[in-house]
């Protein structure tokens, strides 16, 4: 078959847009799979609790192998001296995850952020650069949506960053204002606005580039709702994480070394 000069163009062209998004799928599973083993469950123990074992959001593993991230909120509930209660952190997959107490060392309550420390170290991950990515990038996050019921079996989702804004928005009358909505006017940051769905139990998930797997914020969901869209009658679907900024500089002042 011979094909005049148009359509030769043509073809190269399909053939480009096809080996291309080949190459991209084959880039993005095999990024999947290197930040997976560092994806983590983070949750409490207590001994004479229903559950002893319980799952309350995700984290990842940073810096020297033994530091964890996640959200302040994931780790706030205050353990009872009277009971054999402490912090653990869930690893590897399927029903029978591996469980290391942990011990809390670094809280940032303002930007829903904690630190945690592990026993023994893990794969970490790479942090990106402090600076604010650009709306459009492509990014996947990996966490325990529907927490641990069947077993530890991380999940990821894909999407872009859709825009970077304040993490508070004002209210169209005063009535509408709560106390906490009016301290986060007061002290609002830059986050991401994310094209993406997630879950309470996607607390503390890596948000990472989906080329490079450098982790680009913390995946928020209870937090930032409160003085966001508590406004909205009905809530969106809109995610949002806390850029990677403020972990740095939450371990630089607790002066742990993370890349």
């Amino acid at each position: 078959m011979f094909y005049n000069k148009s359509q030769f163009l043509y073809l190269l062209g399909f053939m480009h847009v096809f080996f291309t998004a080949d190459i991209l799928a084959h880039s993005i599973t095999n990024i999947v799979a290197q930040v997976k083993p560092s994806v983590v469950g983070v949750g409490l123990y207590d001994a004479l609790g229903a559950q002893t074992h319980k799952l309350h959001g995700t984290g990842f593993v940073f810096g020297d192998g033994t530091l964890v991230a996640t959200n302040y909120h994931v780790i706030d509930q205050e353990l009872d001296p009277t009971k054999v209660q402490y912090h653990i952190v869930f690893t590897g997959t399927g029903r029978n995850p591996k469980i290391a107490r942990a011990e809390i060392i670094a809280k940032d309550r303002e930007h829903d952020l904690a630190i945690l420390k592990l026993p023994s170290a893990l794969t970490p991950l790479k942090l990106a650069s402090p600076n604010y990515v650009q709306d459009g990038t492509d990014v996947l996050l990996t966490g325990f949506p529907i927490g641990a019921v069947l077993g530890l079996y991380p999940a990821t989702h894909k999407g872009i960053v859709a825009a970077t804004t304040p993490d508070a928005i004002p209210t169209t009358h005063s009535s509408q204002l709560s106390i906490n909505m009016m301290k986060r006017l007061d002290k609002k940051f830059m986050i991401y606005q994310l094209d993406i769905t997630a879950y309470p139990g996607n607390s503390g998930s890596p948000l990472y580039d989906a080329h490079s797997g450098e982790v680009l914020g913390i995946l928020n969901k209870v937090f930032v709702k409160e003085s966001k869209e508590s406004v909205l009658e009905k809530p969106s679907a809109i995610s949002y994480a806390i850029p990677v900024k403020y972990l740095l500089e939450l371990a630089k002042r607790k002066g742990l070394k993370v890349n």
